[in-house]
């Protein structure tokens, strides 16, 4: 199974101005730029997307987790908070913090920290955020 997601960039870094696109169409042509990552500006930033996805991956992973166990959630409610720093390297994600709050009739707290710890490392985006990456790159003329 593969999912695409696509940007388009037109111009320098801090004038310049982009779209990001989904293949299920949810981010069509959605804006972002210089003032939308680093400044308050109105659109998205990759960063935001990726704790997005984050918390939806982490939610469902959470859910299968419980399931094992036979226990079902009324409500999972989880927040991902990217952190993005000015590093030696450059701007780089340090850190990702999950605030996970859940509503599980039948679950001991030992039953929930069982079910947390396994999705935080089963949730395949935690794992993407140490994956390979390969890359394809032409020129245009």
């Amino acid at each position: 199974m593969k999912r695409t997601g696509s940007a388009i960039w037109q111009g320098d870094l801090k004038t310049g101005k982009g779209t990001v696109s989904t293949e299920s169409g949810v981010l069509s042509q959605t804006q972002y730029s210089f003032s939308t990552r680093f400044e308050k500006g109105k659109g998205t930033n990759p960063e935001e997307l990726v704790a997005a996805a984050h918390a939806g991956c982490f939610s469902m992973a959470l859910s299968a987790q419980l399931g094992e166990d036979g226990l079902a959630a009324e409500k999972l409610e989880t927040t991902a908070a990217v952190t993005f720093d000015k590093t030696a390297i450059g701007w780089t994600v340090t850190s990702v913090h999950l605030d996970v709050k859940g509503k599980v009739p039948k679950a001991d707290e030992a039953a929930w920290n069982k079910a947390t710890q396994a999705a935080k490392t089963g949730c395949p985006i935690s794992r993407l955020l140490n994956t390979t990456i390969t890359m394809d790159a032409k020129l245009e003329r």
